[in-house]
């Protein structure tokens, strides 16, 4: 029965994840209805807290990009880009880093893509280099952000234990920033340069490229209005980490227990949810952000994506682990023992099938804690969910294809011979690596 449950599973992971959008948390709703009608399965639950977190974050981030946050944030970033052409291979992934780590997705890399294609092309540099690397970079911002789903999602998961933002915070951020900084030197000298490519110049004699136009500029009060949204919301994610860092900054509130008052403090996952949604009023109130607007954006949009993946795929997850917990606790654990790289291979695997670390993390996760693994060495094992990257089919690593008209960046003859494949690897297991080492010294 375990195994027919596991290719139910795993089936609908490929069917969902071939179909992409909305139908990995679709079709895993499938397998839920074979799972509990047809044979007998507990309906296990989808994590409420994870979800209330993710759709908070998601309103108040859309709230600012209907005031044009995001935009500002982009001008920011070409602006600095612009200014340092020489630097691109290390400058560009920082500054994607640092913007997606800051906005909790990796929509405004969409953005920044053919500014780096531009500015490397401008100041004779393969465009391959800045835009691989710069990619892989988006997608250690997304752990990195302590408002992105994948983070909110291992709060969530490890709320149990005595692991808080903070220390996640501490760990990943520096870990992840150096890896990303060790994946450009990767590719800081990779392939030829442009004036020696032979595609290129063939594109260049035949009127093949051509200039990007760049984005309007933000002027007045709109400009305004943006950067005033900007800071609210980069207040708010400040805000959040320092009360995980320190706990005893959260409210408390009295509980009756018997005869007696207990007060308890308000649990992380709450407070992220107040104050994101509070920060979203703020913004419709006093910066007229409109609801409208809001709802219809691209980051709404992406974030009922993410919703409903989740609410699907980890449901079923759930359900399939306390169908089979003895079984699945039993034949895996010995593996496991000893062997931490074991599940941080099963994390990186899922994540590209799945092409989303928060899915990955609440679908496997909490096998990982049921199988003993300590939450400070799942924390260290974070970073090896960042896998979409491997087959070169995700949205970011089409679009940076796509954006290089010089034709450097490419998807190999073999498929995973790919342009991604190098900074990827190097990134994502120095990473880990890193996170073990900040690990012990942050005491952890």
């Amino acid at each position: 029965m375990v195994w027919l449950e596991l290719f139910i599973l795993l089936a609908c992971i490929v069917a969902g994840a071939r179909l992409g959008g909305i139908a990995l948390g679709t079709i895993a709703g499938l397998g839920l209805v074979v799972f509990v009608f047809l044979l007998g399965a507990p309906p296990g639950g989808p994590p409420g807290a994870v979800l209330g977190m993710i759709i908070a974050v998601i309103t108040a981030l859309a709230a600012m990009q209907a005031v044009g946050g995001l935009d500002y944030l982009v001008q920011v970033a070409q602006r600095l880009l612009h200014k340092h052409p020489q630097y691109i291979t290390f400058l560009a992934p920082a500054v994607t880093y640092v913007l997606v780590a800051a906005s909790g997705t990796q929509h405004v890399i969409y953005a920044l893509l053919p500014v780096i294609a531009e500015v490397s092309r401008g100041a004779g540099i393969r465009p391959e280099r800045p835009l691989s690397i710069s990619v892989i970079a988006a997608q250690h911002g997304v752990i990195a952000s302590p408002i992105s789903a994948a983070t909110v999602a291992l709060l969530g998961v490890l709320a149990g234990a005595d692991i808080g933002l903070g220390q996640i915070v501490a760990i990943i951020v520096p870990s992840t920033f150096l890896a990303v900084m060790i994946g450009a030197l990767s590719v800081a000298w990779k392939g030829r340069a442009l004036s020696d490519d032979p595609e290129y110049q063939e594109r260049l004699a035949s009127g093949q490229v051509e200039a990007v136009d760049a984005l309007p500029e933000l002027e007045g009060k709109e400009l305004r209005v943006a950067r005033g949204a900007t800071m609210l919301f980069l207040g708010a994610i400040v805000l959040v980490v320092v009360i995980g860092l320190y706990p005893e900054l959260r409210p408390s509130y009295a509980v009756q227990v018997g005869d007696a008052l207990q007060y308890d403090k308000i649990d992380m996952a709450a407070a992220i949810m107040i104050v994101m949604l509070a920060v979203a009023g703020i913004t419709m109130l006093v910066l007229r952000a409109s609801p409208e607007e809001t709802v219809k954006g691209s980051i709404m949009r992406s974030g009922i994506v993410a919703f409903i993946s989740i609410l699907g795929i980890a449901w079923l997850g759930s359900s399939f682990f306390e169908h089979n917990r003895d079984v699945i606790v039993g034949g895996i654990s010995g593996v496991i023992e000893g062997r931490p790289w074991v599940f941080a291979l099963g994390l990186f695997a899922l994540s590209v099938v799945l092409f989303s670390q928060a899915a990955t993390v609440v679908t496997l996760m909490p096998v990982g804690l049921a199988l003993g693994i300590p939450p400070t060495l799942m924390i260290v094992l974070y970073p090896a969910t960042n896998g979409p990257f491997f087959l070169p089919t995700y949205g970011t690593v089409l679009a940076a294809v796509a954006m290089d008209q010089t034709g450097t960046t490419r998807i190999g003859r073999y498929l995973l011979n790919h342009s991604f494949m190098v900074p990827g690897l190097v990134t994502t297991c120095s990473a880990v690596c890193l996170a073990w080492l900040f690990s012990k010294i942050v005491g952890l």
